[in-house]
């Protein structure tokens, strides 16, 4: 049997609920053709980058899966069936990782709230380099004299 990740957007709309009950269905799918899912993540509502089917955001979860491909074939089946899979990919990998995701390492992180010392916002974030502002008397005084 291989090792797969797999990813998969649920609707905006649909709750988190539901969408831990459409898991358990492709889990079910997986574990009627022989194969057994390692471990699920729910990653939260997030934003797409552009629309799908008229969504703005949807719900992304992680399924590590050790199963044939004809097992993966039939959940994939299933799920472009379902009218609340946005879309899906599945990865053959030569290992799952262990621990937590990326992606909901990054979110913990995010929300310790640890951005205050990254430098955004503020004059010296423009782009600008060393050149110094010009005062708006010069800009003003400069533009009445052309006339």
């Amino acid at each position: 049997m291989a090792l797969y990740e797999h990813v998969f957007l649920a609707r905006q709309d649909v709750t988190a609920q539901q969408v831990e009950e459409l898991t358990t269905r492709f889990k079910g799918v997986i574990e009627a053709n022989g194969g057994s899912v390692g471990k699920t993540e729910y990653w939260g509502v997030k934003s797409l980058t552009y629309r799908i089917n008229k969504n703005r955001k949807a719900h992304f979860t992680l399924v590590n899966i050790d199963a044939p491909a004809a097992a993966v074939q039939e959940m994939e089946r299933q799920m472009r069936i379902d009218e609340d899979v946005l879309r899906f990919l599945t990865l053959r990998v030569e290992e799952h990782e262990e621990g937590q995701s990326a992606m909901l390492q990054k979110r913990d992180r995010d929300d310790r709230g640890d951005r205050g010392d990254r430098g955004f916002g503020g004059d010296r974030d423009r782009g600008f380099g060393d050149r110094p502002r010009r005062p708006r008397e010069r800009e003003e005084a400069s533009s009445e004299e052309t006339v």
